[in-house]
């Protein structure tokens, strides 16, 4: 009985013990990881629960090495914290709280690569109740910008395996990046005998990752237009980001099936004269050769052919045949050219034409042509008919000249070419009208007299006087309108009669100057004109007094309004002192107006410098000469 009370009791102690261990178990709680970039402060939180006091708790920081074996970095207890010396962290650790919060932070300085390790947090009770946390610190660096490099050559459609595109690297990331390539924006994904991209890493002396990838695949002829690119992706603290690098496109070799040929310049049709540029392309990329032929004759090898002033003769198919340098198979292509050719004009009847005056005239203008004609005729510039006929009725002198046809081609700017006629209208002289026949000239001076005449064969112009004198020509010459003018001059010495005498062999004609001298004189008041015969004008010249006499002039006029305002005044005086009596005679006074001299009789002698005339004026203006005035002048007495 006692030994089963003794068991009953020991079982009690064993269960009491339990229950008491049990209350005294402590909580640990720690994130998975803590994640930072390489040279920042990374902060590892340890939070914890217990049922015993500040004092009897023990708080130890660990990392577990790369062998997988703990190591102590810190000790913590009621009386004492500690940072284990000799560690990687122990110049780079600090600790913050003291359990009482419950929580305690472990603080790393300048992570490094190397920092990327797993922490354990301990808390040990005086109870013996152990418990403990474990966190993982993660370091990153952002790599370099990713870069691609595309083939330089190119890439035959007819390669029998797959062909490399590129490459594509990034540089110094951590952890290590990862690429990604991309055809026209969509990702690329590995496929036997067609698709196939090998990556490779490297890890740098600085412990940083590179990543390299290569793409190769088969090529087709939709290629030459693909772009490609990579796309590097790499982890930071929180989340993935991503990078492009630049576009690439590949060059594709195909075969040709089909060659161009086409005229570069010039546009639209071909004519005599021009320069024309011949170019040739395949539908191919791959290297070829090109020969043009024209006539089974080769031009030149290359794709592309100049002719220099072509003619018709430079009509015809033109070849261009391409050797594909791949497949040695050649291919051509053909395009037929026209020289567009316009020849010079023929005018009938051939130049000159002489026709009667009153007769009709008819001539022809043609010129052959590869394109439709326009033909125009022009006399002096204007247009006087349209098409290839040209008729001209009831011919005068007027109709005689040079007439142009000018035969273009509507539909090629610039192409035209032009012939001459020549109408010569055959008749009597006709002498052209003449200003004026009556002319008056100074003595001495030359007068020069022209006289124009029309008429076919050309005339003959004489100058004779009335005296039956042959005037020598001093000049003679004919228009551009087949009008000949021929011109004289006379010194005037008296009155002449002067005759143009025109004559062919079909009549004659003249016409008769008549120039009467005049003797040159000039007063204050008058002037003279003369008038003189050039070969096709007359011109009326005024004889202008010289600038001294009109001087002479205003003077004069001067000194009379001053002279009369003078006489005024002293006749004011003198009736005045009569009035008073200061004038006396015999009888005390006397009478001016017995005196025979007055007002009206006062004269002033005037000289002109262009005349020896004197002439003599009144006070009044009135001109009076010598012979009048009998010396009778006022006589005025104080």
């Amino acid at each position: 009985m006692a030994v089963q009370d003794i068991s009953a009791l020991l079982v009690r102690l064993v269960v009491l013990f339990h229950t008491w261990g049990a209350w005294a178990v402590v909580e640990v709680n720690m994130e998975d990881r803590v994640e930072v970039y390489r040279g920042e402060t990374a902060q590892i939180t340890c939070m914890f629960k217990s049922a015993d006091g500040i004092g009897g708790l023990v708080i130890q920081w660990f990392y577990v090495t790369q062998a997988g074996d703990k190591q102590k970095i810190y000790y913590q207890d009621s009386t004492m914290n500690v940072i284990d010396r000799g560690t990687r962290f122990t110049d780079r650790i600090s600790v913050n709280g003291t359990g009482g919060t419950e929580e305690v932070v472990l603080t790393i300085m300048d992570v490094q690569l190397e920092d990327e390790l797993e922490f354990i947090c301990l808390i040990k009770s005086l109870t013996d109740g152990i418990k403990e946390g474990r966190t993982k610190l993660k370091v990153f660096v952002i790599p370099n910008l990713p870069t691609i490099e595309g083939v330089q050559t190119g890439i035959s459609i007819n390669e029998p395996s797959l062909s490399k595109i590129g490459s594509c690297e990034v540089k110094n990331g951590f952890p290590r990046p990862n690429i990604t390539w991309y055809k026209n924006n969509m990702p690329l994904r590995s496929a036997i005998d067609e698709v196939n991209m090998v990556p490779s890493s490297t890890i740098e002396s600085s412990g940083l990752f590179s990543v390299k990838s290569e793409l190769s695949m088969m090529v087709k002829k939709e290629d030459k237009d693909a772009t490609f690119y990579c796309e590097a992706s790499y982890f930071v603290p929180g989340e993935t980001r991503m990078t492009e690098t630049n576009k690439i496109n590949i060059t594709v070799h195909y075969p040709s099936t089909a060659v161009n040929v086409w005229v570069e310049s010039p546009k639209g049709k071909i004519k005599e004269g021009d320069s024309i540029e011949l170019n040739c392309q395949s539908n191919g990329n791959s290297p070829s050769l090109f020969t043009i032929r024209h006539k089974d004759e080769d031009m030149g090898d290359s794709n592309m052919l100049v002719l220099n002033n072509v003619t018709r003769l430079n009509s015809g198919d033109y070849e261009c045949i391409c050797l594909d340098m791949g497949t040695m198979e050649e291919i051509s292509g053909t395009i037929s050219l026209f020289v567009n050719y316009l020849d010079p004009v023929v005018v009938m009847p051939e130049e000159p034409v002489e026709v009667a005056k009153g007769a009709e005239v008819k001539a022809t203008c043609n010129a052959l042509s590869s394109l439709q004609t326009q033909t125009t005729w022009f006399k002096d510039g204007r247009e006087v008919s349209k098409g290839h006929t040209l008729t001209l009725k009831d011919a005068t002198f007027d109709t005689a000249g040079k007439y142009v046809c000018v035969v273009t081609v509507p539909e090629i700017e610039e192409m035209e070419t032009n012939g001459t006629l020549h109408v010569h209208v055959q008749g009597q002289p006709e002498i052209m009208k003449t200003v004026n026949t009556e002319i008056e000239e100074i003595l001495r001076n030359t007068v020069n007299l022209s006289c124009c005449v029309k008429g076919f064969p050309s005339p003959n112009i004489i100058w004779t006087t009335s005296d039956k004198k042959v005037v020598k020509t001093m000049s003679q010459q004919e228009t551009k309108e087949g009008v000949l003018c021929s011109v004289v001059h006379f010194k005037v010495t008296s009155d002449i009669t002067a005759f143009c005498n025109a004559s062919n062999e079909y009549g004659a004609d003249a016409v008769t100057f008549n120039i009467k001298a005049i003797i040159h004189t000039t007063t204050p008041a008058t002037t003279t004109t003369s008038t003189t015969i050039s070969p096709t004008t007359v011109k009326a010249e005024t004889a202008i007094p010289p600038k001294k006499m009109k001087e002479s002039n205003g003077v004069i006029i001067a000194v009379i309004i001053i002279f009369i305002l003078l006489l005024a005044i002293l006749g004011s005086v003198l009736y005045y002192l009569y009035k008073k009596g200061k004038i006396c005679g015999r009888s005390g006074k006397q009478d001016l107006t017995k005196e025979k001299s007055n007002k009206d009789n006062i004269v002033v002698e005037m000289k002109s410098d262009n005349t020896e005339e004197a002439v003599l004026l009144g006070v009044n203006g009135e001109k009076q000469l010598p012979s009048d005035q009998s010396n009778e002048y006022l006589d005025v007495q104080e």
